[in-house]
């Protein structure tokens, strides 16, 4: 991608947030509660990404799905940190593809203790394949014309009407299948 003089790039400043700073197994075994809890505001970045189609205009949103992301695992350290680094380190060391079959036990104990701890139950099987439309107070973006709004005539004419055909001589392919 070229980037010309006339394209605005932020600021370095603008870009600095607290990050995630986590293992593959460690967001694995916290993505379903990350995703529900933290899915108005992704839903909003989305959102905005897929409208604006420019990801610099929605960096301030960004932000707030890094800050929600990172106040859920505070709040899961604060309450379930023993639960929690158990199931990650299963789903760390029992597969070479961090899968959760060899790991259920230990979820059952980590889906308790976010239960009884912090009211959040793990969202069911499906949950994020669901259809949701999701209410903005974002205005509509206004649609951009298209350059090509003078349009030129298709130079291809259309195909004369023709005759009916005649039926076939020798009857059609399947004409075993008919009686």
């Amino acid at each position: 991608m070229v980037v010309t003089k006339d394209v605005k790039l932020p600021e370095f400043s603008e870009l600095n947030v607290d990050e995630c700073n986590i293992s593959t197994a460690t967001l694995m075994s916290a993505a379903p509660y990350v995703g529900k809890h933290c899915e108005s505001v992704n839903n909003e970045f989305m959102l905005c990404r897929y409208e604006l189609n420019d990801p610099r205009a929605c960096i301030e949103i960004g932000k707030k799905v890094t800050a929600c992301t990172l106040q859920l695992f505070r709040q899961i350290k604060d309450n379930c940190k023993l639960e929690f680094n158990q199931y990650a380190n299963c789903i760390d060391k029992s597969s070479g593809n961090y899968t959760y079959n060899n790991c259920r036990k230990t979820q059952a104990v980590f889906d308790t203790c976010m239960d009884q701890k912090l009211c959040m139950q793990r969202p069911g099987f499906g949950y994020f394949c669901r259809a949701r439309i999701h209410q903005t107070s974002r205005p509509a973006p206004t649609p951009e014309k298209c350059p090509c709004e003078p349009r030129v005539p298709d130079p291809t004419p259309s195909l004369p009407d023709c005759k009916p055909r005649p039926p076939s001589r020798f009857g059609n392919r399947l004409f075993w299948t008919t009686e």
